[in-house]
């Protein structure tokens, strides 16, 4: 890494420190509004309440990032040229591209801090967060059927009527069917626990068809063994979006098995591996705006652009996630499109500079 790379990594990584600083600030005072109006519920306290803010602030992170890159160079790119100091980088025999190849370099650094911190911080903080809220709230995790939540296991149907936050299953009723989809026996169990690759189950009450006659059984205990597995019902904690590849992918097998539809998980898995590439791509997006009007317009203006940039960046990624899902579009395709597009702008302007 050369003087100049050096140089311009400092001036970056201060101005983006600072702008990320400021928008956790602001997303994790809108998470206290927010959770203020649970306060008191059960033991949630104002101290878990600061607490569930501070785990919720390594996802903001993530989701910011990109943003807080492309303000943040835009903001010191902006400095450098108000100074002089790209000019004097130019007629020292520094072409604009060695310039970018030198910025691709410091994007480097942040596209993997984003990974880092979306595959291996916000995961686990996410997960932490929602289990101390529920303990806290004295609530149970369900889905949004009144019944609970349903999955399918092979030929069987399970309905979980409430799953406590240390994957604690009450109320279990399992339909195991034939090949010709006939009903064979009907199980339910106050409660079960996963142990040694199996679940526990407590108070079991088993039921048989047959052609002629039923039987009931009534168990203290028994064995269950199961595609399902207490970090399969971690989605229920944690988004698709803030999950970790290797959860998502471990969660589309398990869809993928079972026959069922994966496209939503698809979607999330491919998002979180083109989403760091973004911080590459503002990178680009943010040299132009040295070169153009360099004494014309002012820190604030270029704040201002970088600000409305960033949310029409997420506006559109969300945008193309959501449209994907309701008609099914390649989910490579939707995950990529808004960064390919801001990468063809910033290509395009950068283009336009070097022709002037």
């Amino acid at each position: 890494m050369n003087i100049i790379t050096r140089y311009l990594l400092k001036e970056i990584t201060v101005s983006v420190t600072l702008i990320m600083l400021a928008l956790i600030a602001m997303f994790s005072f809108f998470d206290l509004i927010q959770e203020l109006e649970s306060l008191g519920r059960g033991n949630y306290g104002l101290s878990k309440v600061l607490l569930f803010v501070i785990l919720s602030a390594p996802g903001h992170i993530y989701e910011i990032m990109p943003v807080a890159v492309l303000v943040g160079c835009m903001y010191s790119i902006g400095q450098l040229a108000r100074h002089s100091e790209l000019i004097i980088l130019r007629v020292s025999g520094i072409s604009s591209t060695g310039i970018a190849l030198s910025l691709l370099k410091i994007g480097l650094i942040f596209t993997l801090i984003t990974f880092f911190v979306g595959e291996l911080i916000t995961p686990l903080s996410e997960k932490m967060a929602q289990r101390m809220r529920i303990q806290a709230t004295d609530s149970v995790i369900v889905q949004d059927f009144k019944s609970g939540l349903w999955v399918k296991d092979g030929n069987s149907f399970v309905n979980i009527e409430q799953i406590l936050p240390d994957s604690t299953l009450l109320n279990v009723h399992i339909y195991e069917f034939d090949k010709e989809f006939r009903l064979k026996t009907n199980s339910h169990a106050k409660s079960g626990q996963f142990a040694e690759d199996q679940w526990n189950l407590k108070e079991v009450t088993q039921t048989y068809f047959n052609e002629e006659t039923n039987e009931i059984k009534q168990l203290e205990s028994a064995t269950w063994r199961s595609l399902i597995r207490p970090e399969l019902l971690n989605v229920l904690l944690v988004l698709p979006e803030k999950m970790s590849a290797w959860n998502l992918y471990s969660y589309i097998r398990h869809l993928s098995i079972n026959k069922q539809k994966t496209t939503r998980y698809e979607m999330a898995l491919w998002s979180k591996l083109v989403y760091p590439l973004a911080c590459m791509v503002m990178i680009m997006l943010a040299l132009p705006f040295g070169f153009i009007q360099q004494r014309a317009s002012g820190a604030s203006t270029k704040i201002f652009i970088g600000i409305m940039l960033g949310v029409l960046y997420q506006i559109l990624n969300r945008t193309f996630i959501h449209l994907g899902v309701l008609n099914d579009w390649a989910p490579l395709f939707s995950a990529v499109t808004p960064t390919v597009l801001f990468l063809m702008a910033g290509l395009g302007m950068k283009y336009y500079v070097d022709r002037r």
